[in-house]
């Protein structure tokens, strides 16, 4: 009994520190209000706020095999890239809108002064996109952390052995990020007298440029995305636009959703890259942030998620690559082989992972977003803030629990999840389980054939 009570103290001793401690990073004053809004441009700390103290903090518990005779025996981990600058595009926009800061707007917030008169718009064009310092730490430091976690797979033994394999997408970005996870190992490891080759595969990791069907029918294809439109020009959009040109006292026809979305941004980069509480981020309260937000969320929906099912067949390429290559782990764990391939590390885009995880079930709502249900979705889980900040990750771990008996377990940016459709079972599902629930895309789900573009004949 007295053990009993000494745990349940210590127990309720770090529920209250843990929740101290919540409410403490909710407060800091560092961080903006927004910055829990930043959809596809927010820091992985905001998804997982404990490495706000501890960069390299692991909570190992959160595996669980339901018996100790379970080994790890392979480990996929698909990963997007770190923080990088904003492309050419977003760079032109801010110029823009920078402009109007300095020859338009008018007075006497200190937050505007500093924009005025201390801020200078440092983003060139040159940038586009490209890694950023963070960005390299990010990588660097989920390695380190990865190796923590799975420390029988991800180990300098398995590195040496060429047991762990690195594939990227050609951009400089994906290329700079697997660059910076090897380096996090080698430099965790104090490994000086080896270097280890990456294999860069567009047709995996960038598999959205060459899916015809969805390049033509959804990717350049403008009423593809009505929905995204309509809400842009909708009365929640065009409130954040007055504000934001009332806090400015600059006419509403200067501030578009272009120029909304741009001082967004800027408040977004400023903080993921430099980590700096920027004035721009004044220009906008949590029910402006909410907003954009659900812009942002409805062009990944209608482009990258549910909204048109090629989205998520396009990835049909890079699904079977990981679960051939988990039959294939699966047939030589069972034949008593040594497993040829203990880790795979696939760094790509947020326009690799969105689409596979939507191919996989995952953030499915009850309805879709559309231009009109802002309101009503207020608790949706297609919420890219919260699935695909930078250096997001999926990761797939296999598991020889004995007897033939292999498991799975999902993890996504390191917490666990369940494979949708297999919530009554364990979060750690047998391995022929998840393969009896994804029969009809592992028989059906075929690259060439999704993406192939049928024309109509030509009438005489």
């Amino acid at each position: 009994m007295l053990t009993f009570l000494w745990k349940f103290t210590v127990f309720f001793f770090y529920i209250s520190c843990f929740l101290a401690y919540c409410v403490m990073l909710e407060d800091d004053p560092n961080i903006p209000a927004i910055a829990k809004y930043f959809n596809t441009k927010g820091r992985y700390e905001e998804v997982n706020p404990y490495l706000r103290v501890d960069i390299l903090a692991v909570n190992r518990s959160i595996l669980q095999p339901p018996s100790e005779e379970c080994q790890q025996i392979h480990l996929t981990a698909i990963i997007r890239h770190g923080t990088r600058y904003p492309t050419t595009k977003n760079i032109k926009e801010m110029q823009q809108l920078y402009n109007i800061i300095l020859h338009n707007a008018s007075g006497e917030q200190s937050w505007l002064r500093e924009l005025q008169t201390q801020w200078t718009m440092w983003y060139t064009e040159d940038m586009d996109g490209r890694l950023v310092q963070k960005g390299v730490n990010e990588l660097k430091h989920l390695a380190v952390r990865l190796s923590k976690l799975f420390p029988s797979l991800i180990s300098e033994e398995k590195l040496r052995g060429g047991f762990i394999k690195f594939i990227t997408s050609s951009k400089h970005r994906c290329v700079n990020s697997t660059l910076s996870f090897k380096a996090g190992m080698t430099e965790h490891w104090n490994i000086k007298d080896m270097e280890f080759d990456h294999a860069v595969n567009d047709a995996l990791m960038r598999f959205f440029d060459t899916c015809t069907r969805f390049v033509e029918e959804v990717d350049n294809n403008p009423s593809a995305v009505t929905e995204v439109d309509k809400f842009k020009q909708g009365p929640e959009m065009r409130r954040v636009q007055q504000k934001m040109a009332d806090h400015l006292n600059i006419p509403y026809s200067l501030i578009t959703y272009d120029m909304a979305e741009a001082a967004f941004y800027l408040c977004a980069y400023e903080f993921a890259i430099k980590s700096v509480k920027s004035p721009w981020c004044q220009l906008f309260d949590e029910d402006d942030a909410k907003v954009i937000e659900f812009a942002s969320d409805l062009r990944e929906f209608w482009k990258r998620g549910y909204g048109h099912d090629i989205n998520s067949r396009a990835s049909c390429i890079l699904f079977h690559d990981v679960f051939n290559r988990l039959d294939k782990v699966a047939a030589q764990n069972m034949s008593g082989q040594q497993v040829a391939e203990a880790v795979t590390v696939q760094i790509g885009h947020a326009d690799t992972l969105l689409p596979l995880l939507t191919l996989l079930g995952f953030f499915k709502d009850s309805e879709p977003l559309t231009s009109t249900n802002f309101a009503t979705q207020a608790h949706r889980s297609f919420r890219t803030s919260h699935m695909m900040p930078y250096a997001a990750n999926l990761i797939l771990v296999l598991y020889d629990c004995g007897g033939g008996d292999l498991r799975v377990q999902p993890l996504l940016n390191e917490k666990p999840v369940t494979f949708p459709g297999l919530t009554d079972r364990a979060s750690m599902p047998l391995y022929r389980d998840v393969l009896e629930h994804y029969k009809d895309l592992l028989q059906g789900c075929n690259f060439e054939t999704e993406c192939q573009v049928f024309k109509q004949p030509a009438e005489d």
